[in-house]
């Protein structure tokens, strides 16, 4: 989280507008945080979207784009793998953006089948709000233990390895 998923791919979708290219932006309907038919950044930058309640219905929806973006990917169902693989046969450019581990750590949802069959893959970082460094993790601050709970700077903060690992109670010793 806050690493700048959703800005890359707002960013990669408007370089396709800008090259004429058509495109189809689509997201899970349960992503209602800023809005529930646009693509948001933490920092307001903002696309027209479609939601979709089974990523089977991309399908269905789908007018024939040359580019399909999808946000909060980790939050599709399984189905979206197969979207993304017919899709792409089929000549369409898809760009996703997702988190690739959940709040404890661990792979999130079809993120990494998305990850092997994917051309190529950009890890962004946020930044650790404990100790400067590089974050990959996302601390979930909140008490809620259901595996989504979507929240914003309040609810989720970004730690490095270290940092996560020390509040979780995994304690690394070279580490303040």
């Amino acid at each position: 989280m806050f690493s700048g998923k959703t800005e890359e791919l707002i960013r990669r979708l408007r370089r396709a507008v800008i090259a004429r290219q058509s495109v189809e932006i689509y997201k899970p309907s349960v992503d209602v945080r800023y809005g529930d038919q646009d693509v948001v950044s933490h920092d307001a930058n903002r696309l027209s979207c479609t939601p979709v309640d089974s990523a089977m219905n991309i399908l269905l929806l789908y007018r024939g784009a040359q580019v399909v973006g999808l946000d909060e990917a980790q939050f599709f169902d399984d189905g979206v793998v197969q979207v993304c693989r017919e899709l792409s046969a089929q000549g369409v450019r898809v760009v996703v953006a997702g988190l690739d581990m959940d709040y404890l750590g661990r792979p999130f949802g079809p993120m990494p089948a998305l990850m092997a069959i994917a051309d190529d893959v950009l890890k962004v970082h946020a930044i650790c709000m404990d100790c400067g460094q590089e974050a990959s993790f996302s601390y979930r601050m909140a008490k809620e233990e259901n595996l989504v709970h979507l929240g914003a700077k309040n609810h989720y903060k970004p730690l490095c390895r270290a940092c996560f690992n020390r509040r979780q109670g995994r304690l690394h010793p070279d580490h303040p």
